[in-house]
């Protein structure tokens, strides 16, 4: 496949522009078995193909006596390197084993703003053997960009990372 995303330039519902992408993103990572440089794919298809300000993953990791969510690949400006649980908007849609969608950044209690330019966002965790591995983490520069059509096509893409991790 080549690794090109066709998303026209016109402007296409939210919809119909995940119904073109998520094909693509199946496509550009069949037949590799790397994960991590599928998921660096699907970061970067996500962001260019939805345009989005940022896109990425965390992973769950031990570090020293307790878990962390870690900085895994992603597409945007520096992010954030670790997370600690409860502790922004990752921090609790890890804590609660739940998707977030936040309409306004400055108004969700204890947001950590790695960049001033992010205004709302959507927070999808992830699993491996029924516990949590991951959050996939997503970004807009405009108030209000995320709703019930972005976490129905973000959790088919969190089920694929599911089975490449």
């Amino acid at each position: 496949m080549s690794e090109d995303l066709n998303i026209p330039a016109k402007a296409l519902a939210k919809r119909e522009k995940y119904e073109m992408l998520l094909p693509q993103i199946s496509a550009l990572i069949e037949g590799e078995s790397d994960a991590l440089a599928n998921i660096g794919n699907i970061m970067a298809a996500l962001k260019y193909g939805m345009d989005w300000l940022w896109v990425g993953i965390y992973f769950v990791k031990q570090h020293i006596n307790n878990d962390e969510l870690v900085l895994g690949p992603f597409q945007g400006p520096v992010a954030c390197t670790r997370i600690q649980t409860g502790k922004g908007v990752c921090g609790y849609a890890w804590q609660n084993h739940c998707v977030v969608i936040v309409d306004d950044v400055d108004k969700f209690p204890g947001h950590i703003a790695c960049s001033s330019l992010s205004k709302s966002e959507i927070v999808l965790p992830g699993y491996k053997n029924n516990t949590i591995a991951f959050v996939l983490d997503v970004d807009s520069e405009q108030l209000f960009s995320f709703d019930e059509t972005d976490k129905e096509y973000l959790l088919k893409i969190v089920g694929w990372i599911e089975k490449l991790i």
